[in-house]
């Protein structure tokens, strides 16, 4: 083996001392694929006297960036801190004084993902981040480097683990979604403010970087539509597992006849199909691809240790110079495409939930005016009440596929309706069809 290569890891927390201890009770084994020692050479926290009980001497801990990026002989830098500061200027001090960088912060990227790969591209540098998406789960290498010679059709995702969780607990313990939520918080599945998770932003984040490998393009994460968990309840899970769906918070970037859409919502898939089974804390990616046909990766999308395997995975990479070269040449540096236009209508089925006063004629009005949107109705479910007029009655609608705008349209007439009670829900429900053959590649 040829000399050690000499990191500095900035931040020591759940993550980075999951790292620490990877790359000490495994060093011979890394050792082995990076082809030399990796030593950590240095560590910065906010608060270096508190006791992380990692067996690193406390000498080489300090909570100045300048005694990674100011050392010649340390040629990455791991940047595990969250949030945008000083989680940026850190990354920029890394890139201008010539280290490589690792890192698992999605938010930094989803952010200010154009500026630090431009930066470190003008630098000769690289930046590696397998872990910011979808925690242990390898998908971005597969997008970046073994699916490279596809022109990647679609990208369905359950990327966030806390909201899967509570899904699951809500369908298989008929908890409702308060409870559910402090289930997770009490397991450390959810943060004591979980909104980044709830309200999908977690998730589109996570998107906005996917969408940019496979596509070639950059869309601000803002600019993609979201609704989180945070608007459902146990009466739509019910109603979903009566028609054979479960609920699931997907991440979806499909690419059709030149146009991206994009979006994360709670979305029906059917019972049995992949992304319906991923359960837990657990996250699933599927990918078609042009060439490779459907593929689906499953596996922890967070925690301590798989988080940390993704990390240590990128370090390797970097030290053995894959980092490099993947970076130059994958969709990561792509100006925006200029034959994809993003947005755009699309053309799927639709769950619908109306709560109206029971009054003749309602019923009528209500399909009335989904055909008036050319919306056919698939099939429809009424929850039977004692049959007193005005009594509030929930309705549930499957159609068949229609415009996502002319559906949108349709359900804001019925709830200006005189008998609507409250909001309509309206849910996608994907088309699992050419997924359902795919097996388990992660």
């Amino acid at each position: 083996m040829t000399e050690p290569v000499r990191i500095g890891v900035v931040g020591l927390g759940t993550v980075g001392s999951g790292v620490m201890q990877l790359l000490s009770s495994s060093a011979d084994h890394i050792a082995r694929h990076a082809g030399r020692q990796i030593i950590v050479e240095r560590a910065v926290v906010a608060n270096p006297a508190k006791d992380r009980g990692l067996d690193y001497p406390a000498e080489r801990i300090s909570n100045d960036v300048s005694d990674i990026s100011n050392d010649p002989s340390i040629s990455v830098g791991v940047l595990l801190v969250g949030g945008l500061e000083p989680a940026r200027s850190m990354a920029i001090e890394l890139l201008e004084n010539g280290k490589d960088l690792v890192t698992a912060n999605k938010a930094l990227l989803a952010e200010h993902g154009p500026e630090l790969f431009a930066l470190a591209r003008a630098r000769g540098r690289a930046i590696a981040f397998e872990a910011a998406v979808a925690g242990g789960i390898p998908i971005v290498a597969a997008i970046g480097e073994c699916l490279a010679a596809n022109r990647i059709e679609s990208i369905r995702g359950i990327l966030n683990g806390t909201s899967n969780f509570i899904l699951t607990r809500m369908e298989e313990d008929g908890l409702d979604y308060a409870d559910a939520l402090a289930l997770a918080q009490a397991k450390g599945f959810a943060e004591a403010d979980p909104s980044m998770d709830v309200d999908g932003t977690d998730a589109t984040q996570k998107l906005a970087i996917l969408a940019h490998l496979a596509f070639g393009v950059w869309v601000p994460w803002k600019d993609i539509p979201r609704v989180g968990v945070d608007t459902l309840d146990i009466g739509l899970l019910q109603d979903a597992a009566e028609l054979g769906y479960r609920i699931r918070l997907v991440a979806i970037a499909t690419r059709c006849q030149g146009v991206l859409s994009m979006r994360v919502a709670p979305a029906l898939v059917r019972i049995g199909t992949p992304l319906a089974e991923t359960r837990g804390a657990f996250n699933a990616v599927s990918i078609v691809g042009d060439a490779v046909g459907p593929m689906f990766f499953h596996g922890l999308g967070a925690g301590q240790m798989p988080t940390a395997s993704a990390v240590v995975a990128d370090i390797i990479d970097t030290v053995v110079g894959r980092a490099a070269i993947t970076f130059r040449t994958t969709g990561v540096l792509s100006e925006e495409s200029p034959d994809l236009t993003i947005g755009g209508d699309t053309q799927e089925c639709h769950f619908l939930r109306i709560c109206v006063r029971d009054r003749p004629g309602v019923l009528a009005s209500i399909t009335g005016i989904l055909g008036e949107h050319g919306i056919s109705i698939a099939s429809m479910l009424q929850r039977a009440g004692s049959g007193e007029t005005d009594e509030a009655v929930s309705l549930v609608i499957m159609t068949h596929r229609s415009s996502t705008t002319a559906m949108a349209e349709a359900v804001a007439t019925i709830d200006e309706l005189p008998a609507a009670l409250e909001k309509s829900v309206c849910l996608t429900v994907l088309d699992q069809s050419s997924l359902d053959d795919a097996s388990p590649a992660a």
